[in-house]
């Protein structure tokens, strides 16, 4: 029994910013992010993955000498795995370019044995199958969804320009969603915050959470709405993978029934760890995050 399983593409990530001086590929993806945050929690994580025979073995031992369980991880023949440029400038919001794209996980990639307290799926690219979230809803008492892949359309070039997704199927057998504010409007439709979370709760989800970056975080439950301020960091070099920082440490809190509140504000602690360095490199033990934590719950 697993506490948290991430779906969705691992990545080579190239990240190219103002702030780095010589970018270089990194390890990337939600299960990357998703799954460390999560681990520093104490929480017994795993994912299922789909990456290409250029995926360094480097990657995998470093991956597994941080504890996350690779037994779903599929490496396939004459593929490669998903890779993005991600560029950053100081006034404009991220551009990304997918570079390689690693083939969709299918109910069959998914793990006889799975049993998990929580399952995240996060697709970067439309990789996770519509059949493969149904059988994943059979297998846990909490689905989590990410959708910003499935609301990214990508031209002959590889850029990525934001287009509407939304399947209420998926969105009624997801109990806890998580996006960014422009990826709920996609979903939604709608422009109104608020308006555009209840939404998305009428569909079922108990947990409705927004990221707002610096401005932080709302969170929807039991009818109640709650903004969590962004945790400060010690000095900002790369937000990339903030946002699934944010959602593994909130479920690592949240599958121990812990108050949601407190859960969301876990999360900013965090993301706000992984902001300090570049790619997966800082996360923060948990007494760091948990300390971080209550200096805004407190507010």
């Amino acid at each position: 029994m697993f506490d948290l399983v991430t779906v969705g593409h691992f990545a080579i990530d190239l990240i190219i910013s103002p702030k780095i001086a010589s970018p270089k590929p990194t390890l990337g993806g939600p299960p990357t992010y998703v799954s460390l945050a999560a681990r520093k929690l104490d929480a017994k994580v795993s994912v299922i993955s789909k990456v290409g025979e250029n995926f360094p073995k480097d990657y995998v031992a470093w991956l597994e000498a941080n504890g996350i369980d690779l037994s779903g991880l599929r490496r396939v023949k004459g593929a490669k795995t998903t890779s993005f440029t991600l560029k950053y400038r100081r006034k404009e919001r991220r551009r990304l370019q997918l570079r390689n794209l690693a083939p969709p996980i299918t109910p069959e990639d998914i793990p006889g044995f799975l049993k998990a307290k929580a399952v995240h799926v996060a697709p970067i690219a439309n990789e996770v199958t519509l059949e493969t979230i149904h059988e994943l809803r059979k297998l846990t008492d909490t689905l989590s969804l990410d959708p910003q892949g499935f609301v990214r359309k990508f031209n002959k070039e590889g850029n990525v320009s934001p287009k509407k997704w939304i399947n209420p199927q998926v969105l009624e057998e997801s109990d806890v969603y998580k996006s960014s504010t422009n990826e709920i409007r996609m979903v939604t439709g709608l422009k109104e915050l608020r308006s555009a979370m209840k939404k998305i709760q009428d569909y079922g989800a108990k947990i409705v959470m927004v990221t707002r970056g610096l401005r932080g975080s709302t969170l929807l439950y039991a009818g109640n709405f709650y903004d969590t301020p962004a945790c400060k960091p010690r000095i900002i070099q790369d937000p990339t993978g903030a946002g699934d920082a944010f959602i593994g440490a909130f479920l690592a809190e949240y599958i121990q029934g812990k108050e949601p509140h407190w859960c969301a504000c876990v999360g900013s602690a965090a993301g706000s760890f992984v902001t300090e360095g570049v790619g997966p490199t800082i996360f923060g033990e948990k007494k760091e995050v948990y300390a971080r934590a209550a200096k805004i719950y407190s507010l």
